[in-house]
């Protein structure tokens, strides 16, 4: 019986059953554990809890995950296969915990993976401040159903059934983004933009095609957690740059390209979330941006802007690639954050000379994409379903991120960048690390400052998502939380 009175996260008990059961062969090698559903209901606990206590025995090497099937307990008789220094952000960073007076000992906490867990096990019935994306019900899918309906008559729907897409892209789908980025003053026509499976695999596809293994990418910091992850997973080298309020810290970056000019080690890449920034809301400004990309020109390094949060932002928002006009920058978009998560549809647009090679790592990760789904995306812009319903988003976000900063404000908090966007960087005061576990016990999944930096370190900062923090029951249990660890 897991003890909501003990001074052990619940997370930490779960994991330690587990792991006793393991080591005493009460589990053989082979088995798999209970879906993180199951478990939680066996145990009277949120998903989120099983999920941290999962990645304890997945840290411990004592379980493996294997693709769409679970946890399973791993042969510890079997050599685990060797990686030679990885880097440290491929790790599930971990931890600190300690009593007063004693030795300090180390679990895994939330990570990255942690995170992105959380999107999949989302709670109806309980906002989850830490998570990335809108509450479901907030996606209108009214949309969405007369676009399908509109795209796939019997003769059409059979006629993108049986035989595979454009590599590109769906050619209808490639024509109005098109014209939606010459509205926003990015100059790139149809044979310019390649579409991919949601945001993420366009970064992954820029990535590498412009990296590889011991290559220098600088990224912004704090920063998107899943991003770093990723591209240490790739072996590359991150040159982690402060992100202030107007952009990038443009001393910082300078250093890195003189310190490394005319050698190996020179920066390539820059991954930038220039507008309504993840996870600090702020936005670059012209003049950052104008300095930036001479930067670029003058180092020889090219800039990938992730815009997957344009749909929520100002009409005047600057963009690096509106300025350079697509020579040195690939702009990256997306539609998860706002339209039809599960239909993973995004794209990038190149500099003619970057298309080919691109559009090769497209073919060899995942030859085409749903042309029937991207059709019906085209009709959703087209008509201008999409933006009627970004403008109600953006409405809806703007009243809801004005109640959230009240509430975090008189609960004790403050706050870190002025709040703008879907996110809020929030200093609590506590380390943040230590506060998530202990809030996962009450079923609420937090984002910890750590997991935002390129190396994780003690952070009393945590983003918060503004649509997912309006609840006062939830703030009243972190203020409690809060307060007991400060003793």
């Amino acid at each position: 019986m897991l003890l909501r009175s003990a001074s052990q996260p619940l997370s930490d008990q779960l994991a330690a059953r587990f792991a006793a059961h393991i080591r005493d062969h009460l589990l053989a090698p082979g088995t798999r554990l209970p879906s993180v559903r199951q478990c939680a209901e066996q145990q009277g606990v949120s998903p989120s809890t099983v999920v941290a206590a999962y990645d304890q025995l997945l840290a411990q090497g004592l379980v493996e995950a294997r693709r769409n099937r679970g946890f399973f307990v791993r042969d510890r008789a079997r050599k685990p296969p060797h990686v030679s220094s990885p880097p440290a952000a491929a790790a599930i960073p971990p931890r600190l915990i300690h009593a007063p007076g004693a030795a300090p000992q180390y679990a895994a906490g939330i990570n990255a993976a942690t995170l992105m867990r959380g999107m999949f096990s989302y709670q109806d019935d309980k906002p989850q401040p830490g998570v990335g994306m809108l509450p479901p019900a907030w996606i209108a899918t009214d949309p969405l159903v007369t676009s399908l309906r509109k795209v796939s008559s019997s003769s059409a729907l059979r006629d993108v059934s049986v035989r595979y897409g454009d590599p590109m892209g769906d050619a209808w789908l490639r024509r109005v983004l098109a014209a939606r980025l010459g509205d926003m003053g990015i100059a790139a026509d149809p044979e310019r933009i390649i579409t991919t499976v949601g945001a993420t695999n366009a970064l992954d596809i820029i990535s590498r095609t412009l990296l590889k293994p011991g290559d220098s990418v600088m990224v912004e910091e704090p920063g998107w957690s899943v991003e770093f992850t990723r591209l240490a997973a790739l072996g590359v080298r991150m040159l982690p740059v402060p992100r202030r309020p107007d952009g990038p810290d443009l001393e910082v970056m300078e250093r890195y390209c003189q310190a490394h000019a005319g050698t190996p080690a020179a920066p390539r890449l820059f991954i930038s979330v220039s507008v309504l920034h993840n996870p600090t809301g702020g936005s670059i400004t012209p003049t950052n941006a104008h300095q930036l990309l001479r930067l670029a020109e003058q180092y020889d390094f090219h800039i990938a802007e992730d815009d997957c949060y344009g749909h929520l932002a100002p009409v005047h928002a600057t963009r690096l690639t509106q300025l350079d006009g697509l020579r040195r920058t690939l702009y990256v978009g997306g539609f998860a954050k706002i339209l039809a998560p599960n239909w993973r549809i995004g794209f990038l647009a190149a500099p003619p000379g970057l298309l080919e090679p691109l559009l090769d790592t497209k073919l060899l990760s995942t030859l085409t994409t749903a042309s029937l789904l991207e059709r019906a995306l085209a009709h959703c812009i087209e008509q201008g379903l999409l933006r009627r319903h970004a403008q109600r988003i953006r409405t809806r976000l703007d009243a809801a991120r004005s109640r959230s900063v009240k509430l975090a404000l008189q609960h004790g908090c403050t706050l870190a960048a002025e709040p703008a966007g879907m996110f809020g960087w929030v200093d609590t005061g506590v380390d943040t690390d230590q506060l998530a576990v202990r809030m996962l016990d009450d079923g609420y999944l937090l984002a910890p400052g750590a997991v935002f930096h390129a190396e994780r370190r003690p952070s009393t900062l945590m983003r918060i998502n503004f649509a997912t923090t309006q609840d006062a029951a939830f703030w009243g249990r972190f203020a409690e939380v809060r307060n007991a660890m400060r003793g």
